[in-house]
């Protein structure tokens, strides 16, 4: 009689050297942590690329129905968010707008004299209160929708927290934000405000 002596040696009995059974749980076992990962993954993406493409839009379509006189920003945000809210359950959605007198405003700070190089406005330097607000400000831009021709930046964020959780990844999971911006300008249903030129000083 021939003895399998290495088999014996290892404690393997002879009758289970060839028995596979189970080799497919313990195979699914090791390779299932990576499978969801990845599946979670690509549904999270999807989710938030399909949602960031419904904000884009969302946004283009309510800010052209704004620029009109009757236009309702309260109901143009509602509109945003019941958009938004079906692909994002739970969304936060926080609007701002600014209203400039030209495309060029955009973003610029109000004209000042920076005697000192400080790229602010201190130590009494003079400055124009464009805007009428009594104070300098780094963006001349005044919040509202603004007047007949302003030009509007209209900027919309939305915070939602992601329904795909990756697995294992629970960074991922915190309070995310996506964000839209347009430019219009307003309808010429009146004449268009100027920009103040009162002088003032900053302390």
């Amino acid at each position: 009689m021939v003895v399998d002596m290495p088999l014996i040696k290892r404690g393997i009995p002879r009758g289970m050297a060839g028995d596979s059974r189970g080799a497919t749980a313990v195979e699914f076992a090791l390779l299932a942590p990576v499978f969801f990962t990845m599946l979670f993954g690509i549904w999270d993406i999807g989710q938030m690329v399909y949602a960031s493409a419904a904000l884009r839009g969302a946004v283009e379509q309510v800010a052209r129905s704004t620029t009109l006189e009757s236009g309702d920003t309260t109901a143009a945000d509602n509109q945003i968010k019941a958009a938004i809210s079906s692909v994002l359950p739970g969304v936060v959605v926080i609007t701002s707008r600014l209203s400039y007198n030209d495309f060029t405003n955009i973003g610029q700070p109000e004209p000042w004299n920076d005697s000192n190089h400080s790229g602010t406005c201190d130590n009494g330097e003079a400055y124009t209160d464009q805007n009428a607000n009594g104070r300098w400000d780094s963006d001349v831009g005044v919040s509202g929708n603004g007047n007949a021709n302003d030009i509007i930046m209209y900027t919309v964020y939305a915070d939602y927290s992601p329904i795909f959780k990756i697995p294992f990844a629970p960074g991922t999971w915190n309070t995310r934000r996506l964000s839209a911006v347009t430019i219009r300008k307003n309808q010429p249903y009146a004449n268009q405000g100027t920009y103040s030129s009162a002088a003032r000083s900053c302390t």
